[in-house]
């Protein structure tokens, strides 16, 4: 797999909150001295492993470290070093490269080195459950030096100063910041990353901005070509030759997909839930963002209509299924019902009992119970019709996929949570996320919110919301998440899934050309 390497133009935003900040067992600075360090410094240097950034504060000579504290609150964590004086002191923020061997990225640390001695008891190393801070370590140097090591989880904002009566040396990590960069993928497209610190912890977004005249379009694609199955997102991607794709329906163990799908065309799975938030794709790429009700229904030599509960999914009692080969080789049925295979025309051309196969032009018709009995008149030889429909709009898209719940209707949050019946699982507390919006000029946000790792905590669905519209979105949706939120551009992975890796999911949608759509 080909790694991308960037420049990113960086923009770093420090949001700071009003108010006094209360530390415990703190007493209140009244005296301030003006040596300060801070990590917007221009004084830096560069090897080949670390990027450093390095800046010096003034003081007095060699000193003793009384005491050591720390306080964390929402906004920051405060460690303070009691000093009987404050010496000169160097501060040095080292962010080390990721290393391909290990494939991980190294914890940044900010390093205070002064010419001090320890006092009796101070311990030398403290571990904090904290979004930002990993841990603390006091050390001697082989040059005499007290070296004080903040090991961090994300690149913070921070402060190093000098507190008098009595004198102390205070090292501030803001938890408060936003850092976005961004980059053109190819012409049309854009990726922005954004890190942003909520209080409770950060949160890493990866968003794509595909330009509506970018000649890109976006197409749903199954995993395996079928709608029974699991396949790696960046398999999937490179198989339609996509040059972005993120993750998309919600699915079963197996991969069977739980929702509404239309694929050229042809709808290849249905709800169980009627109602739900779906996304349509129309000839010309625009999009459709709304709540759709399927209805199909099967009509018999002599003009009595069946309906059909539900397609391409497991047959339940007395319901009539009918099953494509999108599905797969079988309807994968037991014997007790009945099943009518149809030609293209529509034509009866055999009966089974169960686990009938399904050619390619051929449909099944899986009956039991009650829907048996309303077909057991039905023989090869039969002409029937199937009658389906998403509605007069939604009839002429070319893809649908659902998911939801809705975020954003008309510029405004719409959340439809409650009313489509999702679970707690979903509707509940904060998770990684994947959406997809449309902004005012009919332009593609595609967003994914890591969550359930120390980097990034991801979003509540009124968060999800929040920044849709935040991002431009008048309509936005909700699509799956948790470990199936990922993002691929050109073959790579974007985003870190809270698995630990990436997860084999049901379909996905991709970013391809529009001369490579069908």
């Amino acid at each position: 797999m080909t790694r991308l390497f960037w420049r990113f133009s960086v923009v770093l935003t420090v949001l700071l909150l009003a108010g006094s900040l209360a530390f415990a067992a703190q007493p209140t600075d009244t005296n301030t001295s003006t040596n300060t360090s801070t990590n917007t410094s221009t004084n830096t240097s560069t090897n080949t492993n670390t990027n450093t950034n390095t800046s010096t504060g003034t003081g007095t000579g060699a000193s003793m470290l009384l005491r050591v504290r720390s306080s964390q609150s929402l906004e920051k964590v405060r460690f303070v070093f009691d000093l009987d004086t404050v010496p000169a002191y160097d501060v040095t923020f080292q962010q080390p490269k990721y290393d391909f061997d290990l494939k991980q990225q190294p914890h940044p640390q900010l390093i205070v080195e002064l010419p001090a001695s320890l006092a009796g008891d101070i311990k030398l190393q403290q571990s904090f459950k904290d979004p930002f801070v990993n841990g603390l370590k006091i050390e001697k140097t082989s040059q005499g030096l007290l070296r004080l090591t903040v090991d961090l989880l994300r690149i913070p904002q921070y402060k190093v100063l000098v507190l008098k009566n009595p004198n102390r040396l205070v090292i501030d990590i803001d938890k408060i910041f936003e850092l976005k960069t961004e980059q053109d993928i190819v012409p049309g497209i854009k990726y922005t990353s954004l890190v942003r610190s909520i209080g409770r912890g950060p949160v890493d977004a990866k968003i794509l901005t595909i330009n509506r005249d970018s000649g890109l379009i976006l197409k749903p694609v199954l995993s395996n070509d079928a709608i029974v199955g699991l396949e790696d997102l960046p398999v999937m991607s490179a198989r339609v030759k996509a040059v972005a794709a993120v993750n998309g329906s919600y699915f079963a163990p197996d991969g069977e997909i739980i929702g509404l799908l239309k694929f050229n065309g042809d709808i290849i799975s249905t709800p169980s839930i009627a109602g739900r938030t779906a996304l349509g794709i129309m000839p010309d790429g625009c999009l459709l963002i709304d709540q759709v009700d399927y209805q199909g229904s099967v009509v018999l030599p002599g003009g009595k209509v069946v309906p059909i509960n539900g397609v391409n999914r497991a047959r339940g009692p007395n319901e009539l299924t009918e099953y494509n080969s999108y599905f797969g080789p079988s309807t994968g049925t037991n014997n007790f019902g009945c099943e009518y295979v149809l030609d293209k025309a529509g034509q009866v051309i055999s009966v089974a009992p169960g686990n009938t196969p399904i050619g390619p032009d051929t449909v099944v018709l899986s009956v039991h119970g009650e829907a048996a009995a309303a077909l057991a008149d039905l023989k090869v030889g039969d002409q029937v019709t199937i009658r389906q429909t998403l509605g007069p709009l939604w009839d002429n898209a070319v893809y649908v996929l659902g998911a939801g719940p809705r975020l954003v209707k008309a510029g405004e949050l719409f959340l439809t949570t409650t009313v489509e019946a999702f679970p707690a699982d979903i509707a509940i507390g904060r998770a990684p996320r994947t959406a997809i919006g449309v902004d005012k000029d009919g332009n593609v946000l595609l967003v994914v919110v890591d969550g359930r790792q120390p980097g990034s905590i991801g979003m509540t669905l009124v968060e999800l919301a929040q920044l849709m519209r935040e991002l431009g979105a008048v309509d936005a949706m909700n699509l799956d998440g948790g470990g199936s939120s990922q993002m691929v551009i050109n073959g790579e992975m974007m985003n870190n899934p809270s698995d630990g890796k990436d997860r084999r999911i049901g379909d996905a949608l991709a970013v391809i050309a529009r001369n490579l759509a069908n």
